[in-house]
C-alpha cells in the first residue's frame, strides 16, 4: 500500500522538527518563569519525559525530540494487548505509528480495537501517520535481487516513505539475469540512496556498487536453500564486498536500512 505524501513546504532538514519539540519545552518553562503556570501543571505536561513507563515497556518519547524520529516498535515478543497500549500512547503523543513484524492475523486483532490502523500484509507493517515527515533531498531507489526478497524490501518502502522519502522500486532483478538490471540502469541513475535487498549468495550490492556512486545499503534475507544459512551467506557476502560504498544491515532488516537511508537523505 503505497503511503502519498503531499507537502506545502519547500525542503526543511529533519533537525526541524526537533527545533520544533525543544520550542515546545522552552515555551512550558517560560510559563513558569512568568508566572503562567505553575510548577505543578509543568509536570504534568513534562510527565512523559524523557520517557513514559507503562510497566512492561518504557516509551521514549524522547527520541523523536532528539532524532527527529518516534520510536519505531519490534512486534515480536510483544503479546496483542501489549502492541496496543504502546501504539495508544504513541499516537496520544501525535506521533506516527510503525510497528514492524505484524502479520496478517495478528492486524486483525489489533485493528478490532484501533481500526485507524493500516497493515501492509506483505512487508507485516502496522503504521499510521499523523503527520508529514520533512521530505528528502532525493530519491530512494529499492532493489530486490528476486520476487522472495520483496517482503522484506516493502518493510523499507514503507519505512522510507513514512520517515519522509520519496522513493521508487526496481524489483527481481538479481545476478541470476543479469540484463535485467542494466536495462533498469538508468532509473537507478535518478536515486541518490540505494537500498539492495538480496538472499541466496547476496551478490547483487557488490554488482550495483560497482556500477553507481551512490551510497549503498546492503540487506541481507534468510532466502535461500541450505548453505545460505537462513542469510548467513547473504550477510558475510555483502560484508565482504569489493566495490567501496556498500554499508550491511542484518539480516531480513528492511526497517533499518530504510532509517539509515533517511539520515543519509536528509543531510543538510
Amino acid at each position: 500500500m503505497k503511503i502519498h505524501n503531499e507537502y506545502s513546504y519547500k525542503f526543511i532538514p529533519i533537525y526541524a522538527k526537533i527545533k520544533k519539540m525543544r520550542s515546545h519545552l522552552k515555551k512550558i518553562l517560560e510559563k513558569v518563569q512568568s508566572g503562567n503556570l505553575t510548577p505543578e501543571q509543568a509536570m504534568e505536561k513534562l510527565t512523559h519525559y524523557p520517557y513514559q513507563d507503562l510497566d512492561f515497556a518504557k516509551l521514549d518519547h524522547h527520541r523523536e525530540m532528539r532524532k527527529g524520529i518516534p520510536e519505531v516498535v519490534l512486534g515480536l515478543g510483544k503479546s496483542d494487548q501489549q502492541i496496543k497500549e504502546i501504539s495508544e500512547q504513541i499516537i496520544k503523543k501525535g506521533s506516527n505509528l510503525l510497528v514492524t513484524k505484524i502479520d496478517r492475523k495478528r492486524f486483525q486483532n489489533i485493528k478490532k480495537d484501533m481500526p485507524e490502523l493500516n497493515h501492509n500484509s506483505s512487508a507485516n507493517l502496522v503504521y499510521l501517520k499523523l503527520e508529514d515527515s520533512p521530505p528528502g533531498k532525493g530519491k530512494v531507489a529499492i532493489i530486490t535481487a528476486g520476487t522472495s526478497d520483496i517482503p522484506v524490501a516493502e518493510e523499507a518502502a514503507v519505512t522510507s516513505e513514512l520517515l519522509g522519502n520519496e522513493i521508487f522500486k526496481i524489483y527481481d532483478v538479481g545476478v541470476a539475469g543479469i540484463h535485467r538490471l542494466f536495462g533498469e540502469y538508468h532509473k537507478i541513475k535518478e536515486a541518490q540512496v540505494i537500498i539492495v535487498v538480496a538472499g541466496m549468495e547476496g551478490a547483487l550490492p557488490s554488482v550495483i556498487a560497482g556500477l553507481t556512486n551512490r551510497p549503498i545499503i546492503a540487506v541481507p534475507t534468510s532466502i535461500g536453500y541450505g548453505a545460505n544459512l537462513k542469510g548467513m551467506a547473504a550477510l558475510l557476502a555483502m560484508l565482504n564486498s569489493c566495490p567501496g560504498g556498500v554499508a550491511v544491515v542484518n539480516i531480513d532488516n528492511g526497517f533499518g536500512a530504510a532509517y539509515m537511508a533517511s539520515l543519509i537523505n536528509h543531510l543538510p
